[in-house]
């Protein structure tokens, strides 16, 4: 939020689930490696595939999951489908995201050092 933004409102129950199901949709190590490959651009099913090391059939099968909570959209080209990230929140929601982890990595790494001083 910058300075400019005016406070949110709360989240009521329907939007709240919402965003749970969004949520939820990137909690698969496999579907966030997917999200994370597709910042740097769209890809076949076949290029996510060889990127982050999975089978095909297992990278289509969470591409329709993530297709289905409006993560990625798929763009046809010939006789291929392109994946691409929906917009570019996603982007900034998977930054943000793995940002966070390393600071909760590194706290969590800091205060073990600083217990066993």
């Amino acid at each position: 939020m910058t300075q400019n933004d005016a406070p949110r409102a709360p989240l009521g129950p329907d939007a709240a689930e919402v965003v749970s199901r969004t949520l939820q949709a990137l909690a698969s190590p496999t579907r966030f490696r997917i999200v994370d490959r597709l910042r740097l651009g769209a890809l076949t099913v076949g290029d996510i595939a060889s990127a982050i090391d999975v089978e095909p059939s297992a990278v289509s099968h969470q591409l329709r999951l993530l297709r289905e909570a409006g993560i990625v959209r798929g763009r046809r080209v010939g006789r291929s489908v392109m994946y691409a990230l929906f917009d570019d929140h996603l982007e900034e929601l998977i930054e943000q995201t793995i940002q966070h982890a390393e600071h909760v990595r590194l706290a969590a790494v800091n205060l073990l050092k600083y217990e066993t001083e």
